[in-house]
């Protein structure tokens, strides 16, 4: 059954095109030093926000037509894989990603749960034979449901900690069923409201425990899918404990996990953080941490995590410049955790929301590849720290001197000569290329 009827194949049509259902600027078969830009920007699907989000907020209730909505139970799980292999291939991805819950509906016990997620992961699976659309990442949830009010991993009752293991237990073995190449964590509940009644320490000892036996178990099982944390500071707790890259690093390094796991860095969450996009990426970059990418933008204009596609072209070719510098993502890609506005609820919108996306981080990387080769801002950073590289500096960076042959040296200084950060000239660098790269 077709859900998608008056939408044919996604096509490439060049930045004169005015078809909206067209790519203007990402075409998959163009090449960059060899390498098509499918390979470099590995786009995937999430399934929550497009097969599964009916646009509700909490002011009120959803919007969104879906031709697969007047299903219920698991012949709406099985309508929606139809429709979203239809999605997949006309838009021509290579990945989707998807939690548990988001393929198949819960049931009234574990067992009944599992039951229902064998279903359909069996037809995922028949699905994915004939695709060339493979799993990015999948994950569990282990924050919705009322049993996670207190948290999941850390959670204050240890048969709620025994739960939302069993259910980790049983995404790893449907990441191993489907072949997903990686596996993702993102702690929804791990976090306070208040430390007046948390026992903070117990806490992450305890989610401490739960990576390290979801790192036991793959093993045991030959799953061997890159594990990734995703970094989020707030909503729904008040703290969540992975704050931000940083201290879900400290985290990982505390225990003994930061060989295991790398990060999946939202943008929306980095700037939830008090971060831009690119610090984050940056961060987990100079750290061999950086791992998969979910793609979206938050609103300037509000607080919350709006999930908005990522339209913003500075923001999109300052990721794409770490991405790039980091040689890739390895087996990670930009997954679009992003959601059409409440406003734009018919099924179509789909498809322009992730069109609107794909050619926005196709900007990026052209843009950002341009700089790198031409070193427009590598060069100005390696001249505005060219004292390291020789002398006084170079004796710093190798370890050869100490405190008391510092102070020797700065009492015989004079004036210190400093030079401009030059600013200003890198960010009307960057508006220049992003404005001459498709000038032609």
């Amino acid at each position: 059954m077709n859900y998608f009827n008056d939408i044919s194949k996604i096509q490439y049509e060049g930045p004169k095109s005015t078809n909206p259902f067209a790519f203007k600027f990402y075409n998959p078969e163009d090449t960059i030093d060899g390498k098509t830009f499918e390979e470099y920007l590995r786009f995937g699907v999430a399934y929550w926000h497009t097969f599964t989000e009916d646009l509700s907020d909490p002011f009120g209730a959803g919007t969104a037509l879906r031709p697969w909505d007047r299903y219920t139970g698991l012949d709406l799980a099985k309508a929606r894989v139809e429709a979203a292999f239809e999605f997949f291939e006309k838009l021509g991805v290579p990945y989707f990603c998807f939690h548990d819950v988001d393929i198949a509906p819960e049931g009234d016990s574990l067992a009944e749960s599992n039951k229902n997620l064998d279903i359909i992961v069996s037809m995922v699976k028949d699905y994915m034979k004939d695709s060339k659309t493979k799993l990015l990442w999948n994950t569990v949830n282990n924050f919705s449901h009322p049993r996670f009010v207190h948290g999941a991993g850390s959670a204050s009752n240890a048969d709620v900690f025994a739960y939302a293991a069993a259910k980790v237990k049983k995404g790893l073995e449907v990441g191993k069923e489907l072949g997903s190449e990686n596996y993702v964590f993102w702690g929804g509940r791990e976090g306070y409201e208040t430390l007046l009644n948390t026992n903070m320490k117990l806490e992450l000892d305890n989610l401490g425990r739960l990576f390290q036996m979801s790192v036991d178990y793959a093993n045991e099982i030959g799953f061997d899918a890159q594990f990734l944390i995703e970094p989020k500071p707030k909503e729904p707790t008040s703290h969540q404990y992975d704050f931000d890259v940083a201290s879900g690093y400290a985290f990982l390094q505390h225990y003994g996990l930061a060989d295991k796991f790398k990060f999946n860095i939202e943008a929306n969450h980095a700037t939830l953080a008090g971060h831009t996009f690119e610090h984050e990426l940056h961060y987990a970059r100079i750290h061999n941490m950086l791992g998969s990418v979910d793609a979206n933008q938050g609103h300037p204009l509000l607080g919350w995590d709006t999930d908005e596609f990522p339209t913003d072209l500075y923001m999109t070719t300052l990721a794409m410049y770490e991405i790039l510098k980091n040689g890739g993502l390895g087996s990670g890609g930009l997954n679009f955790d992003a959601k059409v506005r409440r406003g734009s609820f018919a099924p179509e919108d789909l498809f322009k929301a992730h069109i609107s996306g794909m050619d926005s981080f196709a900007v990026g990387l052209k843009v950002a590849k341009r700089l790198l080769d031409d070193k427009a801002i590598e060069g100005i950073i390696e001249e505005r720290y060219s004292s390291y590289s020789d002398g006084i500096g170079k004796q710093i960076v190798d370890g050869e001197i100490g405190l008391k042959e510092l102070e020797k040296y700065a009492l015989q200084l004079g004036d210190i000569k400093q030079s401009s950060g030059k600013l200003e000239q890198i960010k009307s660098t960057i508006n220049q290329y992003l404005l001459t790269t498709f000038a032609e």
